[in-house]
Formats: C-alpha cells, structure tokens, sequence
C-alpha cells in the first residue's frame, strides 16, 4: 500500500491556482497594521491570533451572502496604493512559499476606490505589486507566474467598464474578466454587454455560477454569456444521475459542460463554508473527477478558509484517497485551463509540473 500523502510532502509539489481574490487572501497581521496606518478603526479585534478566528469563524457561515460579509474589512484596508502594493507582493510571497508556481488572482478593483483612487490607479497598484512579488520570489528560488482577473460585482452596475478595464491591461498582467457576489437574484445575464465586449476583443472570461445558486445560472454562464470557465459550479451535480450500479447517467447540460471541457474552478473548503456543499466528504468534486470533468482545485479565499493550496490538496486526499498521480492530474488541469497563452502554458506543464512531479512519483 502506498504512503498516505501528508502536508509536508504536499507541499513539495508544484501547483496551479485559478481561483483566488485577493481580498480573501490578506495576513491577518497586515490587516491591523494597514487599519493601524490609515485610521481604520472598524476591525473586530486587535489581535492577530484573534482576527483570523474571527474572519474563519464569521465565514463559515452555511450562507453565501453571510459568507462575503467580512470582507468589509478587508476591503477597508485595501484603499490606498501603498495598501494594494503590499497586500499583492504579500499574496504572491505567501503563494511562492507553498510552491504555487503560477496563479491568477482576482479582486474587484471598483471596491477599492472610496479614498479617491482611480480604477486605473488601483489596477497598477495591484499589478506593481504582483511584478515585484515575482522577482523576490525568484530571487528565493521559488520563481511563480502570477496574473491578474478583474471582477464586477454582480449586484453592481459597472461591469461594463470593468471588462474595459480588463482590456486596457490586457498586456500588462491582466488576463481575464469575472463577476462574483451574491448569485440569486443577480443571474450573469445581467451583464452581457460586458460578456459581449470581451468577446468582441477576444478576451476570456470566467464566471461565478453554480454555488449559491443552481443549474439555472450555470446554463446562462455557458449558454448566454459564453463563459470559458465556471468559478465553483460544484451545482453541475444536480443534473447528474448517479445510478444503483454506479454508473452515472448525465444531463443536457452536465454533458455539455464535459464535451466542451469547461473548467471547473472548485475550492472545497469555501464549498462547505458557504453551504454549497454538507463536507469535504459529500463533496461533488470526486463524482465530477472521476467522470472525467475538467475539475481543478482552488483556495477562493485563504484568509477567510484558513487554507492554503497544500491544505485544499490534503483535504482532498484524505476524503478520497488521492496519490500523486490524482494531484498531478488536477494541476496539468489547471493549467490547460489558464488564460495565458498556450505555448506558456504548455512551457510550464513540461517544464516546470511533470519534472518535478515525476521527481515526486520516483
């Protein structure tokens, strides 16, 4: 029998990283400093041990909308360009030191503009700040690709000049458009001229659906706004029909979802904070995996979870007895599905993952 994967060996392996907000990501310590700097004076603890239990207790709250309520904090923080500067190079150093060597991070820039920044300027800030995150990683030996998602807020109505915004900076870092926030009631067909925009500039996009809310916004994601890829869709389920011999029998849409290999952004432990999912256990991501679906997995939001990349794997690994293969099979999925080009794409999977994973594999 093969030796149980742990944490620490986990951590030895390399890993891609589709869906992370940047707002969701910060040190609790950088918290209290930066609210300390600017006056900041809302924060529900003063302490660093006690501020992230506060932030992981107030998210594990069975509610999407509950769920995004703490972000009002950080958000808060968040406002200045020496504040976005070093909450960027912090995430990427702090991904580097879990051996993610690429990652796209996404934030919602029309939420950092309450003290007078620009979008623009808030967009530089971020990217300045991913840039030198990189080269300091890389002087550490852990060199990492990080790019950078714009997101509109579902329930706002600016996600047309967030998806300009996306193409502005198409050649400077970012690489991609999405919309997030509460789902009911904020179905992405709300937004199809943002779809549209970046679709007539040949931009790629992914799209919130399938958590919060079920197949409905799942079908409007592909089928009216042509999303390349799904952020959580772990609601794909429901139109899957698992039956007495195991064998599963698929739905339209559940078939369409696999034919056309779109990827699934699914980060287990926010899952089960939200309510989307009962456990890690109960999970769909393992049905999903084995029936072939392009599953990738993801931290979401590692302040508010208390995770990391390695500790998604683990939870992963200890509910369903996942070996090397299994992880390297998850990150090569991931990494098809970047929105960087191919050939980059293709130089990491051969140069960087399958190396060192075959390193890992003896």
């Amino acid at each position: 029998m093969a030796t149980p994967l742990t944490l620490a060996m986990i951590r030895r392996a390399p890993k891609a990283l589709l869906h992370d907000h940047l707002d969701g990501g910060l040190r609790p310590a950088t918290v209290l400093e930066i609210a300390e700097q600017t006056g900041y004076d809302g924060l529900p603890a003063t302490d660093e041990a006690a501020l992230a239990a506060w932030f992981r207790t107030a998210a594990h709250s069975g509610s999407l909308v509950r769920y995004l309520e703490p972000f009002a904090h950080t958000v808060a923080v968040m406002q200045t360009p020496q504040s976005l500067h070093r909450v960027a190079f912090e995430c990427v150093e702090d991904l580097a030191a879990d051996n993610v060597v690429y990652a796209e991070v996404r934030f919602a820039p029309e939420l950092h503009i309450d003290r007078g920044l620009s979008l623009d300027e808030v967009v530089d800030a971020v990217l300045a700040g991913f840039a030198d995150g990189e080269k300091a990683a890389a002087a550490a030996g852990r060199p990492i690709v990080v790019r950078c998602l714009v997101t509109a807020m579902r329930h706002a109505a600016r996600s047309l000049g967030i998806a300009e915004l996306a193409i502005r900076f198409r050649d400077r870092g970012v690489v991609g458009f999405d919309i997030a926030g509460a789902e009911a009631g904020y179905p992405p067909t709300r937004h199809l001229d943002a779809f549209e925009y970046m679709r007539t500039n040949n931009a790629r996009f992914t799209i919130h659906a399938g958590e919060a809310f079920g197949l409905p916004s799942i079908h409007e994601a592909l089928a009216y706004c042509g999303a390349d890829r799904l952020g959580h869709g772990v609601r794909i389920v429901d139109d899957i029909d698992v039956l007495p011999d195991g064998t599963a029998r698929l739905g339209t849409l559940a078939a369409i979802l696999r034919d056309k290999r779109v990827p699934l952004e699914m980060c287990p432990s926010s899952n089960v904070q939200t309510g989307a999912v009962d456990s890690i256990a109960s999970h769909p991501f393992d049905l999903l995996a084995r029936l072939r679906f392009r599953v990738t997995v993801n931290t979401d939001n590692r302040l508010m979870s208390d995770t990391t990349m390695s500790q998604e794997m683990l939870r992963l690994v200890e509910a369903f007895g996942y070996g090397w293969s299994d992880l390297e099979r998850f990150t090569i999925n991931a990494m098809k599905s970047a929105f960087i080009h191919f050939d980059e794409r293709l130089a990491i999977i051969d140069e960087v993952i399958k190396p060192r994973y075959a390193v890992l594999l003896g």
